[in-house]
This record gives C-alpha cells, structure tokens and sequence, in this order.
C-alpha cells in the first residue's frame, strides 16, 4: 500500500466516524436561513449529536455560538435562537466567557444574562446594537441585503461619503470597515459592483480575506487580482467551513492549515485534510482534544503520537484536556504516561491552565496524579496566583489544602493576594486573607 493510500484512510476513516459531528458544525457555520423549522432541526442535532453523543457541554457550545455569529452576523437572530433553545433545555443560568457582543444581544432579545461581565452594555447601548445588525432604510442595511437600488439612492444623496468608514464590535475586524469591504463580508456582489464601476472604491486586503467569509466568487476573483492571499485569509477560509476554499489556498497559495484555527473554530473536515497531507500524527494530536472527541485522541495515540508532542508554544495535548474540562481525556492521556508537570515555553503546566480556567475536577486530578502544586512559570506566577487572578475560589481552597505556598511572590514581589485584589475578586481574597496570608 503506498503512502498516500495509508494517509487517505485517516481521512476516510475519521471523516465516517464524526460524520454527525462534522454535519452539525458545517450546518452552524454555514447558516443560511431564518425559518423556525430549519433552526429547531439543527438544534435537535446539536443535541443529537453533539450533546447526547459526544457529551460536549452545552456551554460549550453556546460559546461556539457566541463566537461563529461574529462571522456570519446577518443570521444573528438565528443564532440566538439556537442558543435560547439550549438555555431552555439544559437550564444553564451562567455560560462564562461568552463573546461580550453576543451576551449583550442575547440580554437584548430575551433579557436573561448569560455572562455576568457586563462592562461592555453601556457601550453597546450607546452604539444602539442589536440583533438585527443594520436598521431598515440604512445604507448599511443596503449593503448587507445586497440592495443595489437602495445603494443607488443613497449614493446620489448630497450627504454620501464614498470614503466612510464603519467601526462597529459586530464584526471581526472592529474597526474601520471600508464600505467595499462590508459588500465582500456580507457577498453582495451587486453593491459591490456598483461600488466598483461609480467610484473606483479600492480593493483592500480586508476585502479579499472578508471575501472567504462571504464567499461570492465574482467578489472573490476580482479581489485576487489586486491582492495577495494570507494567513488570515487562510483564518476566514477555515471559519467559513469552505474546504474549497481551504485546499484552493494550501494548493495554489502553498498557505498552510492552521491546526489551532481548526480545533478553535470546529473545523474538522480541514484538520484530516492536513492529516492525510501531511501524515503530521504530532501535531495534529497536541491540538486534538480541542475538537472534545475522546476517539480521535485515541486514534491518534494507536497511530504513534508522542504522547508529549508539543506546539511551537510548547503546548501538550495535557495543557488543552485540561483547560477544556475534559476529563475522560487527561485521564487517557494520563495513563500513557503523559508528563503531567509539562510546561509550555512561558511555563505554564497544565496545571495553571486548569486552576485560571476554574476546572474543579481538572485541578483535583492533576493533584492526585502528581501536578506540582507550586509550578512556577517565568514571572514565578503559581496555579495559586492564577486562581485568585480569575476569583476561583473553590480552585483556591483545594490548592492550599493540596499545600499550596500562599505566600508565593512574583519576581515583581505579588502574593495570590495582590493579584485576587488587582482584579476585583473579592472571595477569593476574603478566604486568602482568612486563611493566614503574611
């Protein structure tokens, strides 16, 4: 059997086992509808196949959510529906770290907060956001619905500015949106057009990487005659689940897959491409349990994977088990001999990944298995340290009931108390202070 043979089978193999999986992420990040049945479907397979299946958190997913809307933001209103119907069945009252902008719209649309963080709602009130991106009878409403007659309209205003900009947090790029480069976003090609042919509007490179989230290929020819693609078009072509889009850019652009983009944005399909690729088993393993599927680490383990294969960063496929919560897999990796006081190039261990990410069960498991509980990265900051810098509180108190040095100091000097009271985080440094602080 040749090479190619045995790497095409990874592909064929894997892409046949999660193919439930692969489905329901392309269906949430292809979203292309606003009718009630079509949502309630993929959300039924969400549960099927994501929750019931796979065991995957239903904050998990509604993070996933939160941070894919940002993308494809003209189906927004979909998107929070999906969430709600999670929220509703699994009676989640607080899902953290969830995308500030899509707290805020979730608040809007049926007042109940997800995320208690709320310092960005007066922003956002003032700005006037909501779930419908663009008001009615808008110029950017316009764009985004493709309207070419209303954009004529609006052109031939006296007040019309060719050269506004839109700087709004309901995009990925915040910041000075050119209007071309709104029609690449949304792929209207007619405002683009028009744009175009009345006033020379100049192709940016924003244009050509929002041009693989629109996905318009008119929009996107004409921007790579005039632009050169980049890793962060290679990004919006790994966000938009268009593996054409991928393999165009890896085949005829030699731009590589990002694996870390792909397990951040539930890219599955162009994780095994690059596996079958490339035959990369390491790498590709380190950033595997970011897709949460205890049967592609284990495929990759009976395939030769290192077992403390490390990123560029020095991350292990420990490091990401741990922050994620995953139990079943840092107990997998664990029992073939993962090194469990690993530390990535800043020296972090799995350990204060665990601890800043509040994982209670994460923490007592690295303890029990020999996590060194006064790691030290390169500021000599301790899991303790980050603890009280994220105001968890349960993680503070097994940690010093695991021995934690409560007086562990900074190179700049800080205990666990200084960082728990630079950070507002009152209970931890309440029981900190209780529990005999110098």
């Amino acid at each position: 059997m040749s090479k190619g043979e045995i790497n095409q089978t990874h592909y064929d193999k894997l892409m046949e086992i999660f193919i439930g999986y692969n489905d329901v992420y392309n269906a949430l990040y292809k979203l292309k509808t606003n009718d009630e049945e079509k949502l309630n479907a993929i959300y039924k397979k969400i549960k099927q196949n994501l929750i019931d299946s796979y065991q995957i958190s239903p904050g998990e997913i509604i993070n996933d959510i939160s941070e894919l809307s940002i993308y494809n933001n003209r189906y927004m209103k979909s998107y929070l529906a999906i969430a709600k119907q999670i929220v509703d069945k699994y009676h989640l009252n607080q899902v953290n770290e969830i995308n500030k902008v899509f707290n805020y719209l979730f608040y809007k649309e049926y007042s109940i907060v997800l995320d208690e963080n709320l310092k960005f709602f007066n922003e956002f009130e003032n700005s006037h956001y909501s779930s419908d991106i663009h008001e009615q009878k808008t110029l950017h409403r316009s764009i985004m619905d493709d309207d070419k007659i209303s954009l004529i309209i609006f052109t031939e205003g006296e007040e019309f500015d060719k050269r506004q900009k839109l700087d709004s947090d309901l995009y990925p790029i915040p910041v000075i949106n050119t209007l071309l480069e709104l029609c690449c976003y949304h792929g209207s090609v007619d405002c683009f057009k028009i744009l175009r042919t009345k006033f020379q509007s100049e192709i940016t490179s924003d244009c050509l990487r929002y041009s693989f989230l629109g996905g318009n290929p008119d929009i996107m020819n004409e921007c790579l005659k005039v632009q050169i693609p980049d890793n962060l078009c290679m990004k919006y072509a790994i966000i938009s689940h268009n593996i054409d889009f991928v393999t165009f850019l890896m085949n005829e652009h030699n731009i590589k897959i990002d694996l870390e983009l792909c397990s951040q944005y539930n890219n599955l399909q162009s994780f095994l491409v690059y596996l079958d690729q490339t035959n990369d088993i390491n790498t590709c393993f380190v950033y595997s349990p970011n897709f949460h599927l205890s049967s592609l680490l284990e495929y990759l383990i009976s395939k030769g994977a290192d077992i403390n294969a490390k990123s560029k960063n020095g991350c292990t496929p420990l490091h990401y088990a741990a922050k994620n919560n995953n139990k079943e897999m840092v107990e997998i990796l664990i029992s073939n001999g993962a090194d469990i006081n690993t530390k990535t190039k800043d020296g972090f261990t799995p350990l204060h990944w665990a601890a800043m990410n509040n994982n209670k069960e994460m923490v007592e498991i690295l303890i029990s298995n020999g996590a060194d509980i006064n790691a030290k990265i390169e500021d000599r900051s301790t899991p303790l340290h980050y603890a009280a810098m994220y105001n968890c509180k349960e993680i503070a108190e097994i940690l010093i009931s695991n021995g934690a040095d409560i007086n562990a100091k900074t190179k700049e000097g800080f205990t666990p108390v200084h960082y728990a009271v630079r950070n507002n985080s009152k209970e931890t440094a309440e029981f900190l202070i209780s529990n005999g602080v110098i």
